[in-house]
Order: structure tokens, then C-alpha cells, then sequence
């Protein structure tokens, strides 16, 4: 993960002695110079056998905190939160409050009841209901999952047939699901914030993606921060939602640009780190290190400003998946070849990241699974 190698660098930088845990050995942040410790635990995905063997290491070493980084150990973590808050503080909000992030449907509501900007939203709760929804609602149309990251489970549909098939192929792999209008996007922004225990900001940066993968929307490749009037709206709109949520800690809030004119609607909540974390560190705010003092302290001050124009890039493989998916045009391919621009996990100063991502690859290089998550299938 981009973001746990973000985090990793962020503590380590800070003097802080770091252990990296994952399910293999081959993981990109392991391989950092600011990484003092590897933990190799079962997959998250065995939650029974992953939390006996965090709570039986947690046991053995003290630290100061545990910071749930990939989207597979959250809901495992703040599932067990008090039997693992014995033992050390963990870098979440309370469980009530982590799921009006976690699960989308719980999001949009709370959005929708505060008059947050949404794209009309409905909630089906069985097949009859999609049936109906399938009549009503303009085309295209989008079915989401509530629970899910990167894309993964998102179908745009072009007509009732497609909704319906789109429906029950999602809840079947995915559980319960939203179906939205869709938005025509006229840019996407993110707001990336940290709020204490009041739900008050203390630190806000707000991005513009410049490229994604899936072109259509997704993960960002390319990203700048930026201040104009969009981003100041959309900084305050989310720590509008946040403080309904009662959210503490840090948090993603997504916004996409209606092209038809140019409002806000907000797509969604990330209730962790995100994977640009790198560009806002990059603009000044650091937010992992924020988060461990005021974990640590209880509150901190406000970092009250960010450099703007900042940008960042993925290249391995986000930006390569980019370029093999976009218009073959001649100004895209002298984009991809603007090499200078800062990276998630390229460095010269830290180079064993991109070893480890190499080794990580070669690992996962015939696991349908990983391809499925990397491809956001």
C-alpha cells in the first residue's frame, strides 16, 4: 500500500521506531529505511486467526499505537477494538462511528439528512425494490456497493435490463448496494482532513486529480493540491459532514464536479489514509504524524495551511495503467514522460520501496485475486 509507505516514512522520519506488519514478506513499505520492524500475520481475511495472532503480538511488545492502513484490517481491527485497546490505541474513531464511514449507504444518509450535495440517491433493501428504482431513475445510472474502495463493484448502467443485471451480480459479490444518478464529470476533488475528538478540523488539505485509473474514475495517478473557490467549497462542505458523522481522526471526503453546472456532489467517505497521503505531506501536512500526537496528546494545535500547486505522482503501475488505457494522443504521451514530478513510492533518498514493490509483484504476478484488486475488477 502507497499509503502505509507514506505512514511508515512519515514516523520513521519523526524518529519513531516503526513496525511494518503484512501478510507477506514482499510488501513495498517493508522495504523502507524508516521501517525498524516486519510483522508477517495471516491474511485479514481469515479474521479470526488474523486478530489471534495481532492480539498474541500486542501482547509481547508494547507500542504506542496500531494505525489500520489497507482496507482488509480495518474491519477485522475496530471489529475486536476492545480487546486490542488493551493494549495499545488504535488509530481509528470509535466503531459506531468508523461504520457511518466505512458502509456507503450509512454515509449518504447522513449526507442527505444534512443537506450535504448528492447525486439522487436511492437505497434498495431487496430485488423488488431494483425493480421499482429501475423504472424511475434516468440513464445512466450507477450501482455502487456500500461497502467497498477504489472503484471495485461500481457499474454504470444504460438502461432497467442493466440495472437489474447489475443489481444482483453486485449484491451477489458485494452485499447490499446504493443505485445513484449519474454524474457527468466535470473534474473530481478530494478533501483530506483530520478532526479531533469534537469533530473539529485541525488539519485540511483538498486535491485535484489530474489523471486516474480507471480513466472513468478512480484511484489518482496524478494529483495537485490546490485553494481556489471549488476547493474552499468543498473543504467546507466535508468538515460540514465530518462534524455530522461526529467523525475524530483523519478522513477522505470525494467530491465530483457536475458538468452540468458545476456543482459539488459528494461521492464518498474513505475513513482512513488515502492513497495520494504522499502530496499532502508533500504540501506541508503531515498528517500521520499529526495523527500519532494527537492520539498521544489528546488534541493539537491547527496546521492551518498548505502549500498549493503541489503535485505527486503514482507510477508503479497506477500511471502506467493510466497511459495503457487512455487516447493514444501525442499530448498524453508527453505527459506520461514528465518524469520530474515527486512520486507515492519512487525515491533516491528511499529506494528499497521500489525493490520491495518489484518483489511484491513478482509474488502476486499469477494470483487472479491480486489482478482483480490491481485492475479495480
Amino acid at each position: 500500500m502507497r499509503s502505509s509507505l507514506a505512514v511508515i516514512r512519515s514516523l520513521g522520519k519523526q524518529g519513531l521506531e516503526v513496525t511494518a506488519g503484512e501478510e507477506t514478506r514482499c510488501a513495498t513499505g517493508a522495504f523502507s529505511r524508516y521501517c525498524s520492524h516486519r510483522l508477517v500475520y495471516p491474511s485479514p481475511k481469515r479474521e479470526e486467526e488474523f486478530v489471534r495472532h495481532l492480539l498474541a503480538h500486542l501482547r509481547e511488545k508494547e507500542y504506542d499505537a496500531i494505525f489500520p492502513v489497507a482496507d482488509a484490517c480495518l474491519k477485522p481491527i475496530i471489529d475486536h477494538e476492545e480487546e486490542i485497546s488493551r493494549y495499545t490505541r488504535i488509530a481509528l474513531p470509535s466503531r459506531d462511528v468508523f461504520m457511518k464511514g466505512y458502509d456507503k449507504g450509512t454515509t449518504l444518509r447522513i449526507a442527505l439528512e444534512n443537506a450535504i450535495p448528492c447525486p439522487k440517491t436511492f437505497f434498495p433493501e431487496c430485488a423488488a425494490e431494483s425493480v421499482e428504482i429501475a423504472g424511475d431513475i434516468d440513464y445512466p445510472a450507477v450501482v455502487k456497493p456500500r461497502v467497498s474502495s477504489g472503484r471495485r463493484g461500481v457499474r454504470v448502467c444504460s438502461g432497467p435490463d442493466d440495472l437489474l443485471r447489475a443489481y444482483e451480480a453486485t449484491v451477489a459479490a458485494f452485499g447490499p448496494v446504493v443505485v445513484q444518478e449519474f454524474i457527468p464529470g466535470g473534474g473530481e476533488l478530494g478533501v483530506y482532513a483530520l478532526t479531533n475528538g469534537r469533530s473539529e478540523p485541525r488539519a485540511v488539505t483538498v486535491q485535484r486529480r489530474l489523471r486516474s485509473y480507471p480513466v472513468s474514475g478512480g484511484a489518482s495517478t496524478l494529483r495537485e493540491t490546490v485553494k481556489d473557490e471549488p476547493a474552499r467549497e468543498a473543504a467546507a462542505i466535508a468538515l460540514r459532514l465530518l462534524k455530522a458523522m461526529g467523525w475524530s481522526g483523519v478522513a477522505m471526503v470525494e467530491f465530483r464536479i457536475d458538468a452540468r453546472d458545476g456543482t459539488l456532489k459528494l461521492m464518498e467517505v474513505n475513513p482512513r489514509f488515502w492513497g495520494s497521503l504522499h502530496l499532502s505531506i508533500l504540501s506541508g501536512v503531515d498528517f500521520p504524524y499529526l495523527l500519532y500526537r494527537m492520539i498521544m496528546d489528546g488534541d493539537i494545535e491547527t496546521v492551518a495551511d498548505y502549500r498549493e500547486g503541489v503535485r505527486c505522482r503514482w507510477l508503479l503501475p497506477g500511471d502506467i495503467l493510466w497511459y495503457l488505457s487512455a487516447p493514444k494522443t501525442w499530448q498524453n504521451f508527453r505527459e506520461f514522460l514528465r518524469f520530474g514530478t515527486p512520486d507515492d513510492i519512487l525515491s533516491l533518498h528511499d529506494p528499497g520501496p521500489t525493490m520491495g514493490f518489484v518483489l511484491a509483484t513478482a509474488r502476486y504476478a499469477l494470483d487472479p485475486e491480486m489482478w482483480r484488486f490491481v485492475l479495480r475488477r
